[in-house]
């Protein structure tokens, strides 16, 4: 079978959909089917199976800056590639956001599936709900990656969706080097902004030990602020962008990933991918969260946006060898509940289902 995979984000930048949509071509690509991804790129593609539309401009959405390419020449190239490639089938993720997904989806001749995943709120839906629903009416079936992100599509959108969680490639983060540790440490992996919660993460660091360190990897608007504000604190060490290859070996070797998000999380994926690595996971209690985690099973939930309930979840980590060991135990095998191949499968037999419908 011969597969579309458009990104409306760029696939240059970090992001939970860029990931899931690289990861999930790889995986159909290993069944055996061709696979060609179609997205925005701000460098070199990340590999030779994409098709690189043109850059990227930043856009304010759902409390974060998303990479959006929304110009004429990244329609012309996605109208163009449509054109030249004649796949049998198209993969639109976010289907809705403004470039390539939406271009395609009017342009298309072959089957398209939607995947939705943005949960919350969504300026564009209020603004432009009538048009988009027409425009939704386009695709052959729909999935959304949480309970969170259905209950928005639907009240916008309308419609019927079939609920998919995200995969995660486990033998990409459980195989491989561990980062070195010179003590117990905490992981954080994000963009530096409010909705991610890094400020409650070091804020709790005043109720943890001094032989703690936390590695910081990521930047963003609060960056600079934070720098400055725990500056004093020598235990903090900023990373700033690394590499995938990097993130999977800080999560093999960390003592435990901290996730302490206060807002906007549809599906937690950062947990699924350090469940994968096989280390411990303290996160917040979000909806999206629990998508993944559950309390005292494969990880520990504490309070949203409560530095000091963080502080207490964290220390019982650190401090239980036992408890580590059963937290790290659950999270590998909701890891492999969740595996990408699977959720790879059930795509294509998705994809198999709308091609004999159309036929």
């Amino acid at each position: 079978m011969r597969i579309g995979v458009v990104c409306p984000y760029s696939l240059t930048i970090p992001g939970g959909v860029q990931g899931q949509v690289l990861g999930l071509a790889r995986a159909m690509r290993r069944l055996g089917h061709e696979v060609r991804v179609l997205a925005p790129c701000d460098g070199p593609p990340p590999h030779p199976g994409v098709t690189p539309l043109g850059r990227s401009v930043p856009t304010a959405a759902n409390g974060s800056v998303a990479p959006l390419a929304p110009d004429p020449s990244a329609q012309l190239r996605t109208i163009r590639t449509l054109r030249d490639e004649g796949f049998d089938v198209l993969h639109l993720h976010e289907p809705l956001a403004p470039g390539p997904c939406m271009t395609a989806l009017l342009f298309a001749d072959a089957p398209t599936v939607g995947t939705f995943h943005a949960a919350g709120e969504s300026a564009g839906y209020r603004v432009m709900g009538w048009a988009l629903k027409r425009l939704a009416a386009r695709l052959d079936h729909r999935v959304a990656v949480s309970p969170d992100a259905m209950a928005l599509a639907q009240r916008a959108l309308g419609g019927e969706y079939e609920l998919l969680f995200n995969g995660v490639e486990v033998e990409r983060f459980a195989d491989g080097p561990a980062q070195p540790l010179e003590g117990p440490t905490i992981f954080f992996l994000g963009r530096h902004e409010p909705r991610k919660g890094l400020e409650v993460l070091l804020t709790a660091l005043s109720d943890l030990p001094p032989d703690v360190r936390v590695w910081v990897g990521g930047d963003g608007p609060q960056s600079p602020e934070l720098r400055e504000r725990f500056a004093h604190d020598p235990r903090i060490e900023w990373l700033g962008r690394i590499s995938d290859e990097e993130r999977a070996a800080r999560m093999r070797g960390c003592t435990v990933y901290c996730s302490p998000s206060v807002r906007g999380e549809s599906f937690g994926m950062v947990l699924l991918e350090a469940m994968a690595s096989g280390c411990a996971l303290v996160a917040s209690d979000l909806e999206g969260h629990r998508n993944v985690a559950t309390d005292g099973v494969d990880a520990l939930l504490a309070p949203v946006g409560d530095a000091a309930a963080l502080a207490k979840a964290l220390r019982r980590v650190l401090d239980d060898d036992g408890l580590r060991a059963e937290l790290v135990a659950g999270g590998r095998r909701r890891a492999e509940q969740l595996s990408m191949t699977k959720l790879a499968e059930h795509y294509v037999a998705i994809y198999d289902r709308i091609l004999g419908e159309r036929r």
